[in-house]
């Protein structure tokens, strides 16, 4: 298949790319590059690709692709309540756009990245599925539960779109991100020794390694139209289902000498949640999804070795997508749509 990823360039795509490509397809990318030179090591380079803002692609770009893998989005939470305006312009309205331009250039098959944090506060430690009730507490969560709504419509005999409700993402990609929970947990043991908390790590949080993702999503990409159209699946495995401090141990056991320390004034985490992925299994039973934390912190420690990830680095702007992003409007080099400034 002629495949286009979107957000090629990010964390996710930079790994999942490559990987659509050995399961024997024909990938371009399409990014806007907000993370050029956000790299851990050596920059990795994937072509072909389109620089494109994911709001500014047009029939013409999308016409002579099969399938797009859309992974593009203002990627959590703080960046959502920085200016919730701009997740709901590129995750929400940017990606139906994008999803109506692509049906109507003949694109069969849309592959929607969501989240598991659309679950929100879930009630109680009961796994939730498909069906739970979604309870959005951010503006993230938020876009992408009326995005996947609206995808669903575009539904039709042509045109498939299904959504990987991912787990929380973990793994070492060239484009490093810090801010969520795994590797930043492994970031601070590696430049500090120490594993901090930034709440009281009573909450659950299921997990997903990024090649996993990859893996899910290229069995989305080529199974039988009527087994995925218009479904949401949870990405990942009942395994990985941790509380925030189970995680911290795991990462203490991984760094041995690390201790687990406690942000000043830490409360608990409204975001909880534990989720069944028993839908994925039972439709995909060839599917293996191989990763565990223990696996991830040992993988991502011996990155952050090898590219002798510092704290300087872990303080920076490098690899924590709102820095960066207020790094970019305070340079000019943003507009106040979240637009590149043409030089």
């Amino acid at each position: 298949m002629k495949v286009l990823v979107t957000g090629h360039h990010g964390y996710i795509g930079s790994v999942l790319a490559p990987l659509v490509a050995d399961a024997g397809h024909d990938v371009t990318g399409l990014d806007s590059y907000l993370y050029r030179g956000c790299d851990l090591g050596a920059p990795a380079v994937w072509e072909p690709a389109l620089e494109r803002d994911v709001r500014d692609v047009t029939v013409e770009d999308l016409s002579r692709f099969d399938a797009v893998i859309h992974l593009a989005a203002l990627s959590n939470d703080p960046i959502g309540d920085l200016n919730a305006g701009w997740t709901y312009d590129i995750n929400l309205d940017g990606s139906v756009e994008l999803a109506r331009l692509a049906r109507e250039a003949g694109v069969g098959r849309f592959v929607f990245a969501s989240s598991c944090s659309m679950y929100g506060a879930a009630p109680g430690d009961d796994l939730v599925t498909e069906e739970a009730p979604l309870r959005p507490l951010t503006a993230y969560a938020e876009s992408k539960v009326r995005a996947e709504e609206q995808l669903f419509e575009l539904a039709d005999q042509d045109f498939a779109p299904v959504s990987m409700r991912n787990a929380t993402a973990y793994g070492a990609s060239p484009r490093l991100r810090l801010d969520i929970v795994l590797n930043n947990l492994v970031g601070w043991a590696h430049t500090t020794g120490s594993i901090n908390l930034q709440s009281d790590g009573t909450a659950w949080r299921p997990l997903v390694h990024i090649r996993d993702i990859a893996a899910a999503s290229i069995a989305l990409l080529e199974a039988p139209e009527d087994t995925i159209s218009g479904e949401a699946f949870n990405i990942g495995t009942a395994e990985q289902n941790y509380r925030i401090r189970e995680l911290a141990d795991v990462v203490r056991d991984v760094m041995p000498g690390c201790e687990v320390t406690f942000a000043e004034g830490v409360g608990t985490d409204p975001r909880s949640y534990r989720v069944d992925f028993g839908k994925l299994a039972t439709t995909f039973p060839g599917l293996r999804l191989e990763w565990t934390a223990a696996r991830g912190a040992a993988e991502l420690a011996e990155a952050y070795r090898a590219a002798a990830l510092t704290k300087e680095d872990f303080d920076g702007d490098r690899f924590v997508r709102l820095r960066r992003i207020r790094h970019l409007l305070d340079a000019g080099e943003l507009d106040d749509g979240l637009r590149r400034v043409p030089v």
